[in-house]
């Protein structure tokens, strides 16, 4: 669902970018209130381990493939605020390293994938789990459901964005783009649930999102150790056999001649664009030291950015 440059008008990138910085700024507050002083060296875990998750797009219907956006998951364990800021870094060196995503686009992407899935996706995760009485299976299961809910908002917000740009009409747009990310939607569920179940067994009051003023004598040293050996994991062994068909944006953008408008000119900034890894032949081995490289400068760059921003022990 990453918008390149060429999709939208200058007016909509432009009101993107505002509303963006608006929720940043909101979500760095809201992470100062709420982030237990421990957790905070997990977001850079949880940007690494999203930047790594987005490499491995699954296929889905008629040629089209998805990939995880990691809003929900993250806003789940840390809190919506940490989402945001979480998905904003990962954003921005795919965009920046792997011209993934216009740079001109960068405030639309932030706001579809990080805003709208983080804080839309958190409300309805907790109320969902409330209603179904708490536990770590209630947490699954609303996190599954909200998941799925904020992939297919994401992509209609992405298309309400080309429709005011005049790319494509509303009436086209919304359809084709919410059609296929129900699709998605399910994939964006699973990977979810299952990541959820695995983190609720180990460390369960991840789930109850402590407040900082409140005792949380854990540490996740060794969830850490675990979490970065599993994110580099998938971007080295499993990023080269993703499937290589187009994600659903792109699908659109094809069957509806939309396609050709995009433009790449950040592309030939970075000699990492496409992930690959300058300098290696083989087409698998660059894909997954790039998926590796990217993962790491994620993880640094939350990391920086966490303890430049928020309060830690």
């Amino acid at each position: 669902m990453h918008i390149p440059d060429g999709f939208l008008d200058l007016k909509t990138s432009v009101a993107a970018d505002v509303l963006s910085a608006g929720a940043l700024a909101l979500a760095l507050r809201d992470a100062r209130r709420t982030l237990s002083p421990r957790r905070v060296p997990l977001l850079g875990l949880a940007a690494a381990f999203v930047f790594a998750g987005q490499m491995l797009n699954f296929p889905v219907a008629g040629g089209t493939s998805g990939h995880l956006v990691g809003s929900v998951l993250t806003a789940a364990l840390l809190g919506p605020g940490a989402a945001v800021i979480a998905l904003t870094a990962v954003l921005v060196v795919q965009c920046f390293v792997f011209a993934d995503g216009g740079v001109l686009a960068l405030g639309a992407n932030v706001f579809n994938m990080g805003v709208v899935g983080a804080l839309v996706g958190y409300a309805l995760y907790r109320t969902v789990h409330r209603q179904l009485g708490g536990g770590l299976r209630g947490a699954v299961a609303a996190a599954a459901f909200a998941s799925w809910v904020s992939t297919v908002l994401a992509a209609v917000c992405c298309a309400g964005m080309l429709a005011v740009s005049g790319t494509v009409p509303w009436q086209v747009a919304f359809p084709a783009m919410a059609g296929v990310h129900m699709l998605i939607g399910v994939g964006e569920a699973l990977i979810t649930a299952l990541v959820l179940v695995s983190v609720g067994q180990a460390h369960p009051e991840l789930l109850h999102a402590p407040a900082r003023t409140g005792e949380e004598r854990t540490g996740y040293r060794t969830l850490m150790g675990y979490g970065l050996i599993a994110a580099a994991g998938l971007a080295l062994f499993l990023s080269p056999f993703a499937s290589k068909s187009p994600d659903g944006l792109d699908r659109v953008a094809e069957t509806r001649g939309f396609a050709t408008s995009a433009q790449h000119f950040w592309a030939v900034h970075t000699p990492f664009a496409e992930y690959v890894m300058p300098g290696v032949r083989s087409a698998s081995l660059a894909t997954a030291l790039a998926g590796l490289f990217g993962t790491v400068v994620v993880f640094f760059l939350a990391r920086w950015a966490s303890r430049l921003l928020l309060p830690t022990e």
